[in-house]
C-alpha cells in the first residue's frame, strides 16, 4: 500500500510544478497552493460532450491532467470507420455506445477514475444536470448541438439587479476539426462571445442544384440528394422528419439513393457516403484532433486552476502546408439572439402582403437566424395559438393552410409576439412583429 501511494505521489510530480510554484508567466492573479491538485483531483466535475474523434482524445488528455470526475455524454454507436482514429474502440466494441465503451475503457486503464457515461443526446438532460459541472468541454460534429447547448448554458446564467453573477458562469471550451484544419475556443457565457455571436464563422454546408438533382445527377452525391430532398418529403416512410442519427431512416435514404444511381449508372453509394450527406460529415485527421483536443484540455487545465492566462478566445490551426496558428478575440454581438438579452423585433414592410411562409424562410434562410424547422405559435386574445410546426404530423396537417395565409389574416397584429421553437436551441425565442405600416385594418 505504501508503494502504491509513493507511486500515486510521483505521478502528480510534474502538476505539483505548475500549481505549487509561481513563474514568470503565471495568472497576475494565481495564488500557487497544493490544494489546488486536490481540487482538480476530486472536487472539479467536468462533462465532455461527443466520444468521437475528438472526445476520445479529450478523455485520454484530462485523465491524464488530473481530472478524475468525468462524465461524458454521446447518443452514437461505435461502427467500423471509427476505428482508425477513436482509439478507446475496438473491432468487439462495433455496435456498442461510444461513450459506455470509453469510459470503461478508461476506468479499467487509469487507476481513481470515475468516468461516467451517459448514452443519450444531449437534449435529454435537464438544467439540473448541467448545473453539476464546473466546465464543459465539447468535441462536436453538429452545429445545432452546440448552439443547443450554448443556449442551455446561457439560460443558466443568473442576474442580480441587471448584473451577471459570475458564479452562475458555466465555462464552454469547445474544440472542432475539419479535416488537416481546426479551431478552439473558449466561452464564458454572458462574458464573451458564445456560438450564436460567431455562427457566420461556420462553413457553409455544400448544396447542389435542384434542376442537377432531378434531371442530369452526375455524383453518387446527387442521387442522396434526390432521395433526401425529393423523395423522403413526398413518401415520408416514417411520418416524421428526416434524422440522421436514425439507422432506420439512413437505411430507407440508402436504398432509394442505390436505385437512383442504377438508373443513371452512377457507382459509388454507399452507407458511408449515405451517412456523411445525411449529416454533412467531414472526414477526419487523427492528428488534427489530437492537435486540438490538446489545445482544448490545457485551457480547461487553465480556467479550472487559474495558473494561466486563457485563451482570449478563439484559436485557429492549419496544417494543410506547414503549422500555422492564430489567435484572436471574436466579440459579442449586440443584438444575438441567445447572449445579448435584447428583445428581437422583426420588421415587416406590409403585413397585408406578407405570408407567414415568408416569415419561416426568413427563420431557416437568414444568416442571423439559421434555425432548422422552427414551430410558431403566438397568444391571440389570452388565447394560445399554434401557427405552424412541422414537427408533429398531426398539426402539421392542421396548420399547413396558414403557411399561405399573411399576417393580417391570421390576425397578427402591430406589436404581437410570436414565440419561436427549434431544434438549435432549449429555449423559446420572442420576436415582436413591428409594422411599417401600422395603420393596418385587421380582420
Amino acid at each position: 500500500m505504501a508503494e502504491c501511494h509513493e507511486a500515486d505521489q510521483k505521478r502528480w510530480n510534474n502538476l505539483r510544478k505548475v500549481l505549487e510554484r509561481a513563474g514568470p508567466f503565471c495568472h497576475p492573479e494565481f495564488e500557487h497552493d497544493s490544494d489546488l491538485l486536490t481540487f482538480i483531483l476530486t472536487s472539479c466535475p467536468i462533462l465532455i460532450i461527443g466520444a468521437g474523434g475528438l472526445g476520445c482524445e479529450l478523455l485520454k488528455d484530462l485523465v491524464l491532467m488530473g481530472f478524475q470526475q468525468i462524465h461524458i455524454i454521446d447518443m452514437d454507436t461505435i461502427d467500423l470507420s471509427n476505428l482508425n482514429r477513436q482509439f478507446l474502440f475496438r473491432r468487439k466494441d462495433i455496435g456498442c455506445s461510444k461513450a459506455e465503451v470509453a469510459a470503461a475503457f478508461i476506468n479499467k486503464r487509469v487507476t481513481n477514475c470515475q468516468i461516467i457515461p451517459h448514452f443519450c443526446k444531449i437534449q435529454d438532460k435537464d438544467e439540473s444536470f448541467y448545473r453539476e459541472f464546473c466546465m464543459i468541454v465539447c468535441g462536436l460534429d453538429s452545429i445545432v448541438a452546440r448552439r443547443w447547448i450554448n443556449g442551455m448554458l446561457v439560460s443558466l446564467l443568473e442576474y442580480e439587479d441587471g448584473v451577471l453573477k459570475t458564479t452562475s458562469i458555466i465555462p464552454l471550451v469547445d474544440g472542432g476539426t475539419e479535416g488537416f484544419k481546426g479551431n478552439a475556443r473558449v466561452i464564458l457565457p454572458g462574458m464573451s462571445a458564445c456560438v450564436e455571436c460567431t455562427l457566420d464563422l461556420y462553413p457553409p454546408q455544400i448544396t447542389y442544384p435542384l434542376c442537377t438533382i432531378a434531371n442530369t445527377p452526375r455524383l453518387p452525391e446527387h442521387c442522396i440528394e434526390y432521395a433526401k430532398v425529393m423523395l423522403w418529403p413526398k413518401e415520408n416512410p416514417f411520418n416524421v422528419p428526416l434524422d440522421g442519427d436514425d439507422p432506420q431512416h439512413t437505411g430507407w435514404i440508402y436504398e432509394k439513393s442505390l436505385e437512383r444511381a442504377l438508373e443513371f449508372n452512377i457507382p459509388g453509394v454507399t452507407y458511408r457516403l449515405v451517412q456523411g450527406v445525411i449529416k454533412n460529415i467531414i472526414p477526419a485527421v487523427a492528428s488534427t484532433n489530437a492537435v486540438i483536443a490538446g489545445i482544448c484540455a490545457t485551457e480547461v487545465f487553465k480556467i479550472a486552476t487559474n495558473c494561466y492566462v486563457p485563451l482570449k478566445n478563439y484559436l485557429v490551426f492549419n496544417d494543410v502546408d506547414g503549422i500555422y496558428t492564430y489567435t484572436y478575440e471574436a466579440e459579442k454581438k449586440e443584438n444575438c439572439l441567445v447572449c445579448s438579452q435584447i428583445p428581437q423585433t422583426l420588421t415587416i414592410p406590409d403585413p397585408t402582403k406578407m405570408k407567414l411562409k415568408e416569415i419561416i424562410a426568413l427563420f431557416t434562410e437568414s444568416s442571423q437566424y439559421q434555425m432548422k424547422s422552427p414551430g410558431l405559435t403566438t397568444m391571440i386574445d389570452g388565447k394560445s395559438k399554434t401557427l405552424y410546426m412541422s414537427a408533429i404530423k398531426s398539426i402539421e396537417e392542421r396548420t399547413r393552410k396558414n403557411l399561405n395565409k399573411t399576417l393580417v389574416e391570421l390576425d397578427l397584429r402591430d406589436g404581437c409576439e410570436i414565440l419561436v421553437a427549434d431544434a438549435t436551441s432549449p429555449n423559446t425565442m420572442v420576436v415582436r412583429l413591428n409594422y411599417l405600416s401600422a395603420d393596418v385594418e385587421m380582420k
